[in-house]
């Protein structure tokens, strides 16, 4: 088992596949006792009180209502619990008959209830889309001709996806977005992101690819929304000295506009930050996940011409419309491979027929294999470029794993992140030390997985002691089999998320799926132990 068994990168995997079983036979799994959906941070909260409410008579003859009559008032707390998701609490209060109450949710939808006299009512709306609506709640008196009624802004709390072509708002070499200068041991930059580049004021998250680079010892980087916020016990990129290391991040951005890069390394760093979308509030593109597709191989003259890419060479291929995209989509998740690289250089991916960005996806060295997520937009007919900013050639492999568009539902919610594993821990959950050779962990994310396409994770694999590569996949048996003993072993997945080499310690990203089940394994590919880290950052929810 080598590195030369490339690597997906971003791994949203719904499915799994067979693969064969290691020397020794499977290991058992031990599963996560915990939900790491409970720490789901971005449930909001609104209210308006009864004294708000307004009282009308009805414009019909015979009213009633007398100088004594108490009126009708209607209380409402509401909380955006899902991505789409509304609960409303309306307190009635009202005289000793019968109130029709009618809930208008905002979006041309209505529920009637009848009760009598004063009460407490729930109701539970579900929005096609993301965004801010008014809900009314008015409770009408119809023996007594009067009616109460108040009224509520609310939003969504989930955030839809608009890609952004590709550009540099941090690069700590030049001075661009900041003074120029390395990031002290334990420093903090600050990338600017609302108003940066035409990126709006209300933006909520943002898809950064950061690169650390220039870097003189072991240490780690945390990207995380600054104000506001605290520092999160995460890491998004690990790295070692003399190494540039490039990798994914969806992170919400700060109350003012900000995201901040902190360096948890003992010597200063340079770090990169460049933008290929963000998310807002507001109807854009929502998220699609696939079983990961090959649309390119150079080694094998797979969507490219069947040789190594140039130096300072571009191809061109087709993504929507084929091998289940769709077409119209508005961006594409990939895992994007750099192989057998002759020389030192980096690899840029970005709309076909748009100028070649200043920024970068991938760093590699001569002869290393690396893999990295990638979120980039697509041209008007579908189409991506990639290009080999070295000046020797490579071989480029590219796996589709998701897509965003119009048509797609689910809408990103953040958490606060948190640490979901880490086999180096003794004081943690997981009590089998490092993650076994051809073994896995098995890990519950939630118990409402129905209405979750994907989570946002960081995996990390460190400690290595020979080549290997890890997969991410949702565990195709309940909770309760998992936990059994006796369980029979879930198929192996032939997809993979990073690849390794002995002493290296690898991060990425990974959007993965935790099936029907609410599990996610993750797997170690390999033939010697390893430990893995496991971060998470958040989730796209379909309801």
């Amino acid at each position: 088992m080598t590195a030369a068994l490339v690597a997906a990168g971003l791994g949203v995997i719904p499915g799994t596949a067979s693969a064969a079983e290691g020397p020794t036979g499977p290991t058992k799994p031990v599963a996560s006792p915990g939900a790491a959906k409970a720490g789901a941070s971005a449930r909001e909260t609104f209210s308006s009180p009864a004294g708000r409410t307004v009282r009308t008579g009805l414009p019909t003859g015979g009213n009633k209502v007398a100088g004594d009559h108490q009126g009708v008032s209607v209380g409402i707390d509401a909380r955006s619990h899902t991505a789409h998701g509304l609960e409303v609490t309306s307190k009635i209060t009202g005289p000793d008959s019968v109130l029709d109450v009618v809930v208008d949710w905002g979006d041309g939808t209505t529920e009637k209830t009848t009760i009598k006299g004063s009460g407490e009512l729930f109701h539970r709306h579900t929005y096609a889309e993301v965004g801010e609506y008014k809900v009314k709640v008015t409770a009408t008196d119809v023996a007594n001709a009067i009616a109460g009624s108040n009224d509520i802004m609310i939003m969504t709390i989930g955030s839809e996806f608009t890609p952004h072509a590709p550009t540099r708002l941090l690069d700590t070499r030049n001075g661009t977005g900041t003074t120029a200068g390395k990031v002290a041991a334990r420093g903090t930059t600050r990338v600017k992101v609302a108003g940066n580049a035409e990126i709006p004021g209300e933006v909520r998250a943002v898809a950064l690819n950061v690169t650390v680079t220039n870097t003189s010892i072991a240490g780690h980087i945390t990207a995380w929304p600054g104000k506001g916020t605290e520092r999160p016990d995460t890491s998004n990129i690990n790295y070692v000295g003399g190494q540039s290391v490039p990798n994914l991040v969806i992170v919400p951005v700060g109350t003012d506009g900000y995201v901040e890069l902190y360096n948890a390394g003992w010597g200063a760093v340079d770090l990169i930050a460049d933008v290929t979308g963000y998310f807002t509030r507001t109807p854009s593109s929502g998220y699609t996940s696939l079983d990961p597709v090959r649309f390119v191989d150079t080694r094998e003259g797979l969507g490219a011409p069947k040789w190594q890419l140039a130096g300072q060479g571009v191809f061109t291929t087709q993504i929507g419309g084929l091998r289940g995209v769709p077409k119209g989509i508005t961006a594409v998740a990939l895992n994007v491979t750099v192989t057998n690289p002759q020389q030192l250089g980096h690899l840029s991916v970005f709309p076909a027929g748009g100028p070649v960005p200043t920024a970068s996806n991938l760093n590699f060295a001569a002869g290393r294999t690396i893999a990295n997520s990638v979120i980039v937009p697509v041209s008007a007919n579908g189409e991506i470029s990639v290009f080999n900013g070295a000046w020797g050639p490579t071989d480029v492999v590219v796996d589709v794993v998701g897509y965003y568009s119009k048509d797609s539902k689910a809408a990103f919610v953040p958490f606060t992140p948190r640490r979901m594993l880490d086999t180096r821990d003794p004081g943690g959950w997981w009590p089998g030390g490092r993650l076994p050779a051809r073994g896995h962990i098995s890990q519950w994310v939630t118990g409402e997985a129905q209405g979750d396409e994907a989570y946002v994770l960081n995996t990390t694999v460190t400690e290595t002691a020979d080549s290997g590569f890890l997969s991410v996949a949702p565990s195709p048996f309940p909770w309760l089999v998992n936990d059994d003993p006796n369980a029979p072993e879930p198929p192996r997945p032939g997809a993979s998320t990073l690849n390794w080499t002995a002493g290296r310690t690898v991060p990425n990203l990974v959007q993965a799926s935790a099936g029907e089940h609410g599990i996610i394994n993750f797997w170690n590919q390999g033939w010697k132990d390893a430990d893995l880290v496991v971060d998470i950052f958040g989730v796209y929810e379909n309801d």
